[in-house]
């Protein structure tokens, strides 16, 4: 199972042996500052919620269950009434890569301490 991880930056990292490696390929040039990565991520073209969630093959309760929001978010986000920003945005983004990985991590419960 592949473990991925969401920077502050805004990129997606797998971690494979104690190191982090980009999803994606880095853009040459300076690096980006936090505030201007951000705005990629915004930005960045993001697959339709309801494509995502019909290749999941899920309907709108089970997939909003899955992702821990209400079923009105994700019908407004179908419904082009309001479309996912921040962490919600970059979630999604992660299931057009590697579905099953995010719905297993999502399913597993914390440990208690």
């Amino acid at each position: 199972m592949k473990r991925l991880r969401l920077k502050a930056d805004g990129r997606i990292v797998e971690l494979r042996d104690g190191q982090e490696f980009p999803l994606a390929p880095t853009m040459p040039g300076p690096a980006l500052a936090v505030p201007a990565a951000a705005a990629a991520v915004e930005n960045a073209p993001l697959p339709a919620v309801r494509d995502l969630r019909r290749r999941s093959r899920l309907t709108q309760l089970e997939f909003a269950a899955r992702l821990g929001v209400p079923v009105e978010t994700i019908r407004n986000w179908e419904q082009g009434k309001r479309a996912p920003r921040g962490p919600a945005r970059a979630l999604l983004a992660v299931i057009a890569h590697s579905p099953e990985t995010v719905f297993a991590a999502l399913a597993t419960e914390s440990p208690t301490i």
